[in-house]
């Protein structure tokens, strides 16, 4: 019988605390995990799960990739040749990690993944690029969740990207013993538990396999997310621009995460900083109005997710009359967009190096 992951009774326990928005402290409960124990936990739980979550493998969220996107989009289809954007950096210079010549130690990072050739390499690459320095003893190995993606920049760039299936059989052909994998998922949402499952499916052409936590799951992991943002743009914070979060949103009850991370910003005293979400609550709407109230001057929008692709550019960033940007300048502020992803940030890239480390611990 295939082995399964322990850790998604505790990745379920924090989903529901998260809905409430005052999840406990975590880090014991839904910890990286051996997969010798079994469950068939993984099935309802993403069964449970209705929509996408903030970096989702649906069928929605790959036509909104379609369009160059580093998180799911919405409803476009993948451009043609002539219509390709080469302006998203060189990339060659990324390293899409799909050696062989493993060993017996791997540690799988797995994304969604995104086409902007210049994020990827500063935030994806650049958290692989910490487990690796922490981790020597590990051989850093990429997946990324959406094939479009993949063959995206594949047909521009001749880059192979390995998808999870290509990358767990390429742990197999190489004879790890020993997988950890460390995804780059913001929260436990419906993605996180289909990768656990998949991972689950693998299990038994490995000796010991144990599997990360993603951004946002304990309460220090939200203090400490807090802390990195603020302080990451501290010299906006002159008391009249109010800095605005975009991230993705879901329908899923993961959804929560944002809601908590505004309750403790405002807790906190942070009342000029605001958390919505693309295709969720908060909306702009909420944020706009919450803005409105504090009489600020100027804006600062920044992407709440790993990279900044697509909706960062567009939905945040764009001209287009609907984009986040718009709507402000619409209303008569003076808008600025930081377009840079949380991968980009150090502290943010510890916390990936943590959990990892939780999940290495976890097999000792």
């Amino acid at each position: 019988m295939k082995k399964t992951l322990a850790l998604i009774v505790g990745v379920i326990a924090a989903v529901t605390a998260l809905t409430a928005c005052g999840s406990s402290d975590n880090s014991s409960s839904s910890s990286a995990a051996d997969v010798t124990s079994q469950t068939e936990a993984t099935e309802t739980a993403a069964a449970e799960e209705e929509a996408p979550t903030e970096e989702t493998t649906t069928t929605a969220a790959a036509e909104t990739e379609a369009a160059e996107t580093a998180e799911p989009s919405e409803t476009e289809e993948p451009a043609g040749e002539d219509e390709e954007d080469y302006t998203t950096g060189d990339a060659s210079l990324d390293d899409p990690r799909n050696g062989d010549e493993i060993g017996e130690n791997e540690l799988l990072v797995l994304s969604f993944g995104t086409s902007f050739n210049d994020s990827r390499r500063l935030t994806i690459g650049a958290i692989e690029g910490a487990l690796e320095e922490a981790f020597p003893e590990y051989s850093v190995r990429r997946g990324f969740t959406a094939n479009i993606i993949i063959d995206h920049v594949n047909r521009r760039d001749g880059e192979v990207i390995d998808d999870v299936e290509a990358a767990l059989k390429r742990a197999e052909d190489n004879g790890v013993k020993t997988l950890v994998v460390q995804p780059t998922h913001l929260m436990n949402g419906l993605e996180y538990n289909d990768l656990i499952a998949a991972v689950g499916d693998h299990a038994d052409a490995f000796d010991k396999v144990a599997f990360g936590e993603p951004l946002l799951t304990s309460d220090d992991d939200f203090k400490r997310v807090e802390q990195a943002i603020v302080d990451w743009t501290k010299e906006y914070d002159d008391g009249k621009t109010a800095i605005c979060f975009m991230g993705h949103g879901t329908e899923a009850e993961s959804n929560g995460v944002y809601a908590k991370m505004q309750e403790l910003l405002t807790a906190d005293g942070y009342e000029n900083y605001f958390v919505g979400t693309v295709e969720a609550t908060p909306s702009l709407d909420d944020v706009l109005a919450a803005v409105k109230k504090g009489g600020y001057e100027r804006v600062i929008l920044e992407p709440l997710m790993v990279v900044a692709g697509d909706h960062a550019h567009n939905d945040m960033a764009g001209d287009e009359e609907d984009s986040w940007k718009s709507a402000f300048e619409a209303e008569g502020y003076k808008v600025e967009c930081l377009l840079r992803g949380l991968g980009e940030n150090e502290a943010i890239r510890q916390l990936y190096v943590e959990h990892a480390q939780a999940a290495i611990d976890s097999i000792k």
